[in-house]
């Protein structure tokens, strides 16, 4: 058994295909289909049903999962923390808030890689309720994400700092200046975010309990197409400050003065609690808090 084959199982697993999976890690299929035929025989068990052109994955092979995940994340430490300890190389699975990718991760990395050349970062996207999981299946190493407090069990916080989130508005919009309390968002076109996200469902749930029923135009991920409505004075957007730093430079938002109940988020650092802190982590952790 070996790396190289647990690494083609699970890409077969992620894209329900060999030869998706060949094309995506640059085998020929008929080597994808040698790799995994080697690691049944070895194993003694089917991890595939081959239905015609479609393939499901077994019992055993959903059992196998797991246990590759953990493999490929220890083959990772590996590399990342004893091969060189003057400059480890390797890969750094991350998970990224969006708000931050935009914003403060871009100096952050660049920072990092001056100092750490041979490590190889990797970066995902990842919402709130996803990344307990993400982190236990091994599927990341680290997350740092804007988000109100994650509080799991099995996740460890490595760092935390106390942001904000704000009300934005073109510097002409009539209410731009005023200090506005949930009573003064009733009757306000609302810019907020998707569904999913922790800062529309925490605005909703104020309103609320206010008794307020919110007047919502716009949800989208986008944090840029929630400034753009706003600059353009088509509503109020309700977004992370650091994401609005350039444009109340600039004068084309300006932040309303919220009178209202907090909203408490924070950027973190996460780790799984059994995950092992090697150097590649502590390394850029240090930079985060910088």
């Amino acid at each position: 058994m070996t790396i190289t084959q647990l690494n083609t199982f699970l890409k077969i697993t992620e894209l329900d295909s060999f030869s998706a999976a060949a094309d995506n890690l640059g085998y020929a299929q008929s080597t994808v289909t040698t790799q995994i035929k080697q690691l049944e025989d070895e194993l003694g068990c089917v991890l595939f049903e081959r239905l015609g052109k479609t393939i499901s994955v077994t019992s055993q092979g959903d059992r196998l999962i797991a246990y590759a995940e953990k493999m490929l994340q220890l083959e990772r430490d590996i590399r990342l923390d004893v091969a060189d300890e003057a400059n480890s190389s390797g890969v750094l699975k991350l998970g990224v808030s969006e708000s931050l990718c935009i914003t403060r991760f871009p100096r952050i990395l660049m920072e990092y890689n001056k100092d750490n050349p041979r490590t190889e970062i990797r970066i995902q996207f990842v919402t709130h309720e996803s990344i307990p999981d993400l982190l236990q299946k091994g599927e990341i190493d680290m997350v740092y994400t804007l988000n109100p407090l994650i509080e799991d069990e099995r996740v460890k916080i490595l760092h935390k700092k106390k942001e904000k989130l704000g009300f934005y508005v073109s510097p002409e919009h009539p209410i731009a200046g005023k200090s506005i309390k949930e009573k003064e968002l009733g009757e306000l076109p609302l810019l907020l975010t998707g569904h999913k996200c922790n800062f529309r469902n925490m605005l909703v749930a104020d309103l609320e309990k206010h008794g307020i029923s919110p007047k919502i135009v716009l949800e989208t991920s986008s944090k840029e197409i929630l400034k753009q409505f706003a600059i353009n004075g088509l509503g109020v957007a309700f977004i992370p400050d650091i994401t609005a730093e350039t444009e109340v430079k600039t004068g084309k938002l300006k932040r309303l003065s919220w009178k209202g109940d907090d909203f408490p988020i924070y950027s973190q650092v996460l780790i799984h609690k059994d995950k092992h802190q090697n150097k590649a982590i502590n390394g850029l952790v240090d930079i985060i808090k910088k």
